[in-house]
């Protein structure tokens, strides 16, 4: 069973930075892709970055060039580093850790809003 713990949410104004982490229970072994997914009320839930065991990433098209997600296997921690942040950006972020077989966890969540 893997356990997902967010931190680095918090109220920040249009424009500014927040670097989220995900620290996880277990080794990152290359068989874990991590992600990171947001859910704004009213909408439904959807892939803001994801980075392989191989260490290729994936990110949502209103986020490139803005983000970067990064992993430091050794850590069991993911990072989301967000700058420019943006009223719609506001949501609550998840950490996701998928297993190679498709099983997968979530993190709880934390809180982002962007104030403008």
């Amino acid at each position: 069973q893997v356990q997902l713990a967010e931190s680095g949410g918090g109220l920040v104004q249009s424009g500014e930075s927040l670097r989220l982490s995900c620290t996880a229970n277990v080794t990152l072994l290359g068989i874990y892709t991590m992600g990171w997914y947001r859910q704004a009320p009213g909408k439904q839930r959807e892939l803001v970055a994801a980075i392989a065991g191989g260490g290729s990433t994936d990110y949502g098209e209103s986020v490139k060039g803005r983000f970067t997600i990064s992993r430091d296997n050794a850590q069991r921690t993911v990072y989301l580093q967000m700058n420019s942040l943006k009223p719609e950006d506001t949501a609550s972020y998840y950490c996701n850790c998928r297993r190679i077989d498709g099983v997968q966890w979530w993190g709880e969540g934390t809180l982002v809003t962007v104030s403008s």
